[in-house]
């Protein structure tokens, strides 16, 4: 006689397992809206629009995490979700902006560029889902995507704002569409800031300079200052390897001193 219920109430079960979270799913798809609506600006000729969407993509996407993780609803359909919607917003847009903006007067050249830019966007995110609990957490490997494409749309939205036509810097575009690219599949390591704790005391000095940062850096001119801040941060793996493989020189050498 208890067998129905039984049945039913299994049935209910695996279907509220199979549910989804509501808010942090939002925000991702509104990174993902974010990334589309960038696109569908840069196909009407409207690349600072583009640019801008890009990163309001890099904001919401950020958050997305953060809010799982404070409200404890993450879940593995959100881990997926979250991967295909960076793959529209900072694989896909970024290299149609770049190629619809100039690349394509470059002919085979322009359209590599971009294809090697998404191809890259995509190979980094899935050995970042395959290598998730075997890296260090402190550093991710090779350019994460919405910095890769951060350096895109910057350099597009600064061009806008300067009103620099893009056929004039069409081989800088291209340099740092394929920069951007490799990068990301490279093995250079970057800062991944996941040991930053909202609720740990910190100096007053950081707390000011992020405030100045923050309320007066950015907003005095935020094309230049986001741009010039994300190919800092490009180039910091570049650094990073160097000064390890400096390192790793040195003790090699002072053990080859106490040997003999």
């Amino acid at each position: 006689m208890h067998e129905p219920n039984s049945a039913r109430f299994a049935l209910k079960s695996r279907l509220r397992r199979r549910g989804i979270y509501l808010l942090p799913n939002l925000f991702t798809t509104a990174a993902l809206f974010a990334g589309f609506f960038a696109i569908v600006q840069a196909m009407n000729g409207h690349y600072e629009n583009s640019a801008i969407a890009i990163f309001v993509a890099m904001v919401l996407d950020g958050l997305d995490g953060r809010v799982a993780r404070i409200t404890h609803t993450q879940s593995e359909f959100g881990a997926e979700y979250d991967s295909l919607s960076d793959m529209v917003s900072f694989g896909v847009a970024p290299a149609l902006v770049a190629y619809v903006w100039v690349l394509k007067e470059m002919g085979k050249l322009g359209w590599i560029a971009a294809f090697i830019y998404c191809a890259c966007a995509a190979l980094r995110l899935a050995r970042f889902n395959t290598n998730i609990e075997v890296v260090d957490k402190r550093f991710f490997q090779g350019l994460p995507s919405p910095a890769a494409a951060a350096l895109i749309a910057g350099l597009v939205w600064v061009a806008s704002d300067f009103e620099i036509q893009g056929a004039d810097i069409k081989w800088l575009v291209w340099a740092v569409t394929l920069f951007a690219g490799l990068t990301m599949v490279s093995n250079l390591p970057y800062y991944s800031g996941k040991e930053f704790n909202l609720r740990r005391r910190v100096p007053f000095f950081s707390v000011l300079l992020l405030l100045l940062f923050f309320f007066v850096l950015i907003p005095s001119h935020p094309p230049v200052v986001l741009f010039g801040l994300f190919s800092l941060y490009a180039l910091s793996g570049y650094f990073m390897k160097l000064w390890r493989l400096s390192k790793s020189k040195k003790n090699d050498e002072i053990k080859n001193q106490n040997m003999t």
